[in-house]
C-alpha cells in the first residue's frame, strides 16, 4: 500500500509484530541516515496465554491495545517526528513471483488485476494490489522477462491501521509488507541472493533478497513462542521460567542443560525445512544459488542458532546488524549488539523514506 507523501526529513519506522512494538527514528543526513530514537514495548502475557497478542496470524489485532502499547512507547522514547511508516506482517499479505512479459506501465496495470484473481485467495474487491518488479532474466526461449512481486493486502487490515495510526496522533505515510523492510535493512550492500529467516514470538518469516530487494517469501507459524512452550512442556515447569531458560542457555551446554536444546531441535528443524523448502523452489525457478542465511527477529539471539542452522544446511549462516547503514551514538553500541536483529524491520521501515 503506497500513499503519496511530502515534507519532513525525519520519519519514523514502526513495527508492530505479534507480542511487541518496535520503533526508530531516523533522520537524513549528509553522510548515512542517523538514529534519533529508538523504542521498544514488549509483552509477555502470551507466555501464559497464547490467544493474548497484538496480532495473530488468524488475521486478528487488537487494535485497542496496540493503541495503548504505541502512545506509552512514543511518550517514553520521546520521538519528535511523527511521520510514519509502519509494516504488514507476512501472515496478513499474500505474495506470489511472477515472470511476466516486459510492457508499458499502463498495461502491466491491467495485467496485475488479472493475474491477481488467479493468485489471490480473496475476491479482489476485498484487497490492495500492489507489486514490486524485483529482476529481468531470460526464459527457456532466450526472451527477456521481468520478475514481478505481487503482493495484496485486505482491506479491512489496511483500515485498522489506518485509525490505529490516526487515534495515536501519527500521520502513516506508508505501509509496507514486513519482508520489504527486512530486505532493505539486511541486504542492500550484498548482491548475492540471501535467505533471511525472521523468528519472532508469534510467527517466522522467511524472504529471499538481494540489493535490498525482496525476491520472494513465506511464512510458519512455528516460532520463538513454540521454543519456549516445548520447553515448558518437556521439563514440566512454568512457562516464564522456560522462556529464561531458552535466553540464558540456548542450545549450548551439557548435562542437564543438553536436555534443554534437545528438546527445542524438533521445532527448529520445522522452521529450517520451511525456509528450505523456499530455498529449493525459487533455486529451481530462477537459476540462482542461495549464497548465505541471515537470521533476523529476537530469534536470532539465540545462543548457538547460527551454527545449528549453518550445519544443517551446509549454507553460511549469521545474525547481522541492520544499524551498520544507519549512524549512532557510540554509547549505544552494546544495546545495539544486543537488540539489532529484533529491530531490523522497524529500521527497514525508516529507511525506505530516506535512500
Amino acid at each position: 500500500m503506497k500513499f503519496n507523501f511530502f515534507g519532513t526529513k525525519s520519519y519514523l519506522g514502526v513495527d508492530i509484530g505479534t507480542t511487541s512494538i518496535k520503533l526508530v527514528e531516523l533522520k537524513k543526513s549528509k553522510s548515512a541516515p542517523e538514529l534519533l530514537n529508538y523504542g521498544l514495548l514488549e509483552t509477555y502475557s502470551h507466555l501464559e496465554r497464547l490467544n493474548d497478542a497484538i496480532q495473530t496470524s488468524a488475521l486478528k489485532i487488537d487494535s485497542r491495545k496496540t493503541e495503548e502499547l504505541l502512545k506509552i512507547l512514543l511518550k517514553n522514547s520521546g520521538v519528535k517526528s511523527r511521520d510514519a511508516v509502519a509494516s504488514i506482517p507476512a501472515f496478513a499479505t499474500f505474495t506470489s513471483l511472477l515472470d511476466m512479459p516486459i510492457m508499458p506501465e499502463k498495461d502491466m496495470r491491467q495485467a496485475m488485476q488479472f493475474q491477481a484473481k488467479q493468485y489471490v485467495p480473496l475476491p479482489i474487491s476485498e484487497v490492495t494490489i500492489d507489486w514490486l518488479a524485483v529482476g529481468e532474466h531470460k526464459d527457456d526461449k532466450g526472451i527477456l522477462t521481468r520478475q514481478i512481486l505481487l503482493i495484496s493486502v485486505p482491506n479491512e487490515y489496511i483500515e485498522i491501521y489506518k485509525i490505529i495510526f490516526r487515534n495515536t496522533g501519527l500521520n502513516l505515510v506508508a505501509l509496507e509488507i514486513e519482508g520489504l523492510s527486512d530486505a532493505r535493512a539486511l541486504t542492500m550492500d550484498i548482491d548475492k541472493l540471501v535467505l533471511i529467516i525472521n523468528i519472532g514470538s508469534r510467527s517466522t518469516s522467511f524472504m529471499i533478497a538481494k540489493n535490498g530487494l525482496m525476491k520472494a517469501g513465506g511464512q510458519t507459524d512455528f516460532s520463538g513462542s513454540s521454543l519456549t512452550q516445548t520447553i515448558a512442556s518437556g521439563l514440566n515447569i512454568p512457562v516464564r521460567k522456560a522462556e529464561d531458560l531458552k535466553k540464558q542457555r540456548g542450545l549450548r551446554g551439557a548435562g542437564g542443560e543438553y536436555e534443554l536444546s534437545t528438546l527445542m531441535l524438533p521445532i527448529l528443524d520445522v522452521i529450517i525445512s520451511e525456509g528450505q523448502r523456499l530455498k529449493d523452489n525459487y533455486e529451481q525457478s530462477s537459476g540462482e544459488k542461495i549464497a548465505r542465511i541471515i537470521l533476523s527477529g529476537g530469534g536470532a539471539n539465540l545462543i548457538g542458532i547460527a551454527a545449528y542452522i549453518q550445519n544443517q544446511t551446509a549454507i553460511p549462516t549469521a545474525a547481522k546488524n541492520p544499524f551498520s547503514q544507519i549512524s549512532y551514538s557510540s554509547d549505544i553500541e552494546p544495546l545495539i549488539a544486543e537488540l539489532g536483529p529484533a529491530f531490523s524491520v522497524a529500521v527497514g521501515l525508516g529507511l525506505r523514506q530516506l535512500i
